[in-house]
C-alpha cells in the first residue's frame, strides 16, 4: 500500500496561551504548515506538524513558534521578513518583489501603479502569498501601511522645513 505524501495535517487545539510568542509574549497570528515548509532554510524534518503562528514583533528573534516550544528565527529562514527588517532591500511584496526603497522613493502616481500592478496580478491569479510571503498571506496591508507611513513622513519633512524657513 502506497503512503501518502504531503497529506495536510489539522493543527491541534487553540487556546489563550498558544498564540503568544514564547521570546515576546506578543500574540502571533496563525499561519500554515505549507508556509513554514517554503520559507524555512533548514530540514523540514525537524519541523513540528503542530500548528505554527507567525510573530511580527520587530524586535524579536522568532518568526515562527509553536506550543510546543518550536521557534524558528530569522536566520533559519530563505528570505528576510519585512516586519522583522524594514529596511532598503527587503521586500514587502514577495510576489511581485516590491522592497520597502522601491515604496520610499516611488511619487504618489507610482505608489498608485504599485498598488495596481499588485491587484492586477492578484486578479490574474498570479500570486502566491501564501507560500512566497513569510507572513502567509497577502502583502496589500503592508504596502498601504507603508505607503501611508512614507507620505506622512514627507509631510512631516515639509512641515519641518517650512517651520525651520517660515514659508
Amino acid at each position: 500500500m502506497a503512503e501518502a505524501c504531503c497529506v495536510p495535517v489539522a493543527p491541534r487545539g487553540d487556546d489563550a496561551t498558544t498564540g503568544i510568542c514564547p521570546h515576546c509574549g506578543r500574540c502571533g497570528r496563525p499561519v500554515a504548515l505549507a508556509t513554514v515548509q517554503a520559507q524555512v532554510a533548514i530540514s523540514l524534518r525537524t519541523l513540528m506538524v503542530e500548528g505554527y503562528r507567525f510573530c511580527a514583533t520587530a524586535h524579536c528573534p522568532s518568526v515562527y513558534f509553536t506550543a510546543g516550544g518550536q521557534r524558528i528565527e530569522r536566520q533559519q529562514l530563505r528570505e528576510r521578513v519585512f516586519q522583522k527588517e524594514p529596511v532598503d532591500d527587503v521586500l514587502v511584496c514577495y510576489c511581485f518583489r516590491y522592497s520597502v526603497g522601491t515604496l520610499q522613493r516611488s511619487s504618489s502616481a507610482e505608489h498608485a501603479a504599485i498598488l495596481a500592478d499588485i491587484v492586477a496580478g492578484t486578479q490574474q491569479g498570479q500570486c502566491a502569498c501564501e507560500s512566497r510571503n513569510p507572513q502567509g498571506s497577502c502583502c496589500l496591508g503592508n504596502i498601504r501601511r507603508l505607503i501611508q507611513d512614507v507620505g506622512a513622513s514627507r509631510l512631516n519633512s515639509t512641515e519641518v522645513r517650512d517651520d525651520a524657513t517660515g514659508h
